[in-house]
Formats: C-alpha cells, sequence, structure tokens
C-alpha cells in the first residue's frame, strides 16, 4: 500500500505544480470497448477527463481496472498540460528575441542601402506620377 500512496503523492504534487486544482477537472465514466468480455460489458472501466481551462480532453481504458485508468488519465492530462505550459513558455520566448532582434540598431553599410533603395523607389514613383499628370493635361 506504501508504494501507492508514494504514487499520489507524486501526482498530488505535480497538480500543485502545474497550478490544476481538483475543482477544474470533469471526470466521467463510460463502459469500455474491445476485448474483455462480461466485464467490458457490465462495468464502466473506461475514464475520460476534461480540464475546463485549457479544454484539454483525456480517455483512457488501458486497463480493466477503473482505479488504474483513473491514475493513468490523470498522468497523462497532467503531461498534456505540462506540454502546453511548455510551448507558451517557448513562444513568449521566441516572440521577445524576435522583438529584441527588430529593435537592436542597424549597422550603418545597412542604414545606407535601405535609404538608397528608397530614394529609387522614390524615384520610379516620381516619374510615373509626372507622365500621368501630362496625360491628364
Amino acid at each position: 500500500m506504501l508504494p501507492e500512496a508514494n504514487k499520489t503523492m507524486t501526482l498530488e504534487e505535480r497538480m500543485i505544480q502545474l497550478g490544476v486544482r481538483e475543482d477544474d477537472i470533469v471526470e466521467k465514466f463510460i463502459r469500455s470497448s474491445g476485448p474483455g468480455g462480461q466485464n467490458v460489458n457490465k462495468t464502466s472501466t473506461c475514464v475520460y477527463l476534461k480540464h475546463i481551462p485549457t479544454g484539454l480532453e483525456v480517455k483512457c481504458q488501458r486497463q480493466r481496472s477503473q482505479l488504474l485508468n483513473r491514475s493513468l488519465a490523470r498522468h497523462i492530462l497532467l503531461s498534456k498540460i505540462a506540454q502546453r505550459v511548455h510551448q507558451d513558455s517557448l513562444q513568449k520566448q521566441s516572440l521577445k528575441a524576435q522583438i529584441m532582434r527588430r529593435n537592436r540598431l542597424k549597422p550603418r553599410g545597412l542604414k545606407i542601402k535601405i535609404l538608397e533603395n528608397k530614394r529609387r523607389h522614390s524615384e520610379k514613383k516620381s516619374v510615373r506620377r509626372k507622365i500621368r499628370e501630362i496625360e491628364v493635361a
């Protein structure tokens, strides 16, 4: 019984670490499908979990025991939540790096090149405008 208590402690600690509350999880029990005979037809061993704030859903029917499936489903759900948190932090970091690259000072040679291209482009535009003014008049 001691190892099971240890598993639930790590599960509870992980939930606290990720900020997942028990109230945020909707839990339903469904009849499983597949091999298993009469046990599958009589008992609802499949566990469905939904984390309301993130909208993540998990359905677990790996074991014949509902208790084991509950534990497995919670582990799977927590790993999905952790993955989403990790992806969000990576996305924030890349956005921050992108803003830093955009705002850094440009080298003098690059500035000169950009200004030269702008000047050429404005000359093209001014030439087109003069032709249009001549055609209208």
